[in-house]
């Protein structure tokens, strides 16, 4: 596949909000996604804590990843992100403010589809700055236990994943997918997350997923040859697709677009968050680019700061954004 990211940095050509309830408190949330200056990124304000810093999209605000990755600058924190990054970064979006009224960014159906429906209704708008993006151009690869991850050079963002469960329904499944907007809008934004009744229930007994129901979680029977829900699966592999819809949410908080191979194995955010340290820290497998126009074509302008994040640490924002008032 050609490289298909666009050169100019993006942002909403209008603000768009929802209302929808957070999967672990049950409470009603409020969300807006408004337009943001060129080179202030992606980031989260909580409107509820008018003091609190913004929180920037990005793998070094991240705090907790136990059932999802939650973000925090402060005493602020933003979680069950993933799904919101996954739709922002396939969108094509790279500055936006999100404001949120609570902890929870809205669980929605548990899919992203809600969100990319948001953005399209917004439409977006060409921004005067350039794209920065990460290169890959030798194979990175992390490891814990049984769960792997690897980038592999590629002329443009894939995501390859695999997922092993011993249930009947879910089985081993394989997906592959050339993230751009049409094929994620196609192929994965609607796919939902998933868990057990047993595992709800027993968040629920302990104060957790009070928000969770069969409007917004796919709940495994018991019997793990069937779903609970009643209008069952919106595709025989829903599982897997959920789990790439989370890589491309997570991945998005290196800061910029990844033109690479990724390939998974039965991973979740916890290994999501290490492999993108273990990318940091690669600095001789990658270069980072700025996109230029030449002749009415996008093209990859001169590497930048291919060994800056060796020295700076392994943290280092690959993209930085400048200071934005709130």
């Amino acid at each position: 596949m050609s490289l298909s990211v666009k050169p100019n940095q993006y942002t909403l050509r209008k603000s768009v909000s929802c209302c929808g309830v957070g999967l672990h408190t049950g409470r009603t949330v409020n969300l807006a996604i408004k337009p943001a200056a060129v080179n202030s990124g992606i980031r989260f304000l909580r409107t509820d804590l008018p003091a609190s810093q913004p929180i920037q999209a990005h793998m070094d605000k991240i705090v907790d990843t136990r059932l999802a990755t939650t973000l925090g600058e402060g005493d602020a924190v933003v979680s069950t992100t993933e799904h919101l990054l996954a739709a922002i970064h396939a969108y094509g979006i790279d500055n936006a403010d999100i404001e949120v009224d609570s902890h929870e960014i809205p669980i929605m159906d548990g899919s992203a589809g809600p969100f990319m429906t948001m953005l399209k209704s917004s439409g977006k708008t060409r921004q005067d700055g350039y794209k920065k993006v990460l290169r890959v151009t030798r194979p990175i690869r992390f490891q814990s236990g049984d769960k792997t991850m690897e980038i592999t050079p590629y002329n443009g963002f894939k995501v390859s994943g695999e997922i092993a469960f011993d249930d009947a329904i879910i089985n081993s499944q394989k997906f592959s997918l050339d993230v751009t907007t049409e094929m994620f809008c196609e192929q994965i934004a609607t796919a939902r997350t998933f868990g057990y009744v047993e595992q709800v229930e027993e968040l629920w007994a302990n104060g957790l997923a009070l928000g969770g129901s069969l409007d917004n979680v796919i709940a495994i029977h018991w019997n793990r040859t069937s779903v609970l829900n009643e209008d069952g699966l919106r595709f025989d592999d829903e599982f897997i697709r959920h789990k790439v819809l989370d890589v491309v949410g997570d991945l998005s908080l290196l800061g910029c677009p990844i033109l690479g191979h990724v390939k998974t194995y039965k991973t979740g955010h916890t290994e999501h968050r290490a492999f993108m340290e273990t990318i940091a820290a690669s600095a001789d497998c990658w270069e980072f680019h700025e996109l230029k126009v030449k002749s009415g074509k996008s093209v990859l302008g001169r590497a930048i700061n291919s060994t800056l994040a060796a020295a700076e640490g392994i943290l280092m924002p690959f993209f930085t954004p400048v200071a934005v008032p709130a």
